[in-house]
């Protein structure tokens, strides 16, 4: 049944019209920028509150669910970069000071609020790059571990440290986390809260490459190889993996079956059939 509805949620992305609205203001907390010329196609998601630290306040969450919902439909965004324009931070987790301020009540609903929109994150139709840079704590690194790939810079510092404040990870990494490490030894980098660098995240599997500065520029060499690929295949791809993961391998096979009938009828296939018999690189349109 979950895997009829997201896969109707698919088909239905491209029948929804895009509205464009305010989220490319460089003074919002987060911001779209969207590449041109050879680099269209890429949408950079800004994350830009310094003097807090890329915490995830109450307006830094409502603008970022602001932008995912336009990335969602956004027929023209083939992959998305989340980014930091925060010097040495990527996103320093919770703002707890803001988060002292609200009732057992409003806490709850707001740690909710985290975990349904990093999966949201999560479920965007299109490949998510995470560029790491500097400190992704908490929150941070779960917002980090919903993204699809992940880059960091050897001096960023990533852990979930709830722990230490007597707290668990509340917006999805006590499951993300496992699923990409292993339960061991999730268990001990969470039960612990350690805290480790670039290098020995690329080492654990936390991340998928660490380069020793400007992890944007990875990022966005990797989506520049997704780029010239079938738009569709790239999305349909990403949904037979991330739903098929969770299953039992007869199950999985079976949501493979089904993504892979969604790309018979495209146009985009027919176009890569023609040109591997032609010897030339194909021209997609995402049709």
């Amino acid at each position: 049944m979950l895997t009829q509805k997201l896969l109707l949620n698919f088909r239905s992305l491209a029948l929804r019209p895009l509205a464009y609205s305010t989220t490319c203001d460089p003074k919002n907390e987060v911001f779209l920028e969207r590449l041109t010329g050879k680099d269209e196609g890429i949408t950079i998601v800004n994350m830009n509150r310094p003097e807090k630290k890329n915490s995830l306040g109450k307006v830094f969450m409502n603008q970022f669910c602001e932008v995912l919902e336009e990335i969602k439909y956004d027929p023209k965004t083939r992959v998305v970069i989340l980014n930091s324009k925060c010097e040495n931070v990527f996103c320093s987790g919770a703002d707890l000071k803001e988060r002292k301020t609200m009732s057992q009540q409003e806490a709850t609903k707001f740690v909710n609020g985290l975990r349904d929109s990093f999966t949201d994150v999560e479920r965007l139709p299109q490949p998510v790059i995470a560029a790491i840079d500097g400190f992704a704590l908490g929150g941070g690194l779960e917002l980090a571990l919903a993204c699809d790939i992940r880059v960091a810079s050897q001096k960023s510092k990533m852990g979930l440290v709830e722990t230490k404040w007597a707290l668990i990870p509340g917006a999805g990494g006590s499951q993300r986390l496992y699923r990409i490490v292993g339960v061991a030894k999730a268990k001990e980098l969470i039960y612990t809260a350690a805290v480790f660098d670039g290098s020995e995240a690329e080492k654990l599997g936390v991340v998928n490459h660490c380069v020793a500065s400007n992890p944007i520029d990875k990022s966005i060499d990797i989506a520049r190889k997704i780029l010239p690929r079938g738009p569709i295949a790239v999305k349909l791809a990403k949904l037979a993996i991330n739903l098929g993961s969770q299953t039992d391998i007869t199950s999985a096979l079976s949501v493979e079956q089904q993504c892979y009938a969604q790309i018979i009828p495209t146009q985009d296939r027919q176009e890569g059939m023609k040109a591997f018999a032609e010897k030339r690189e194909p021209v997609y349109k995402g049709e």
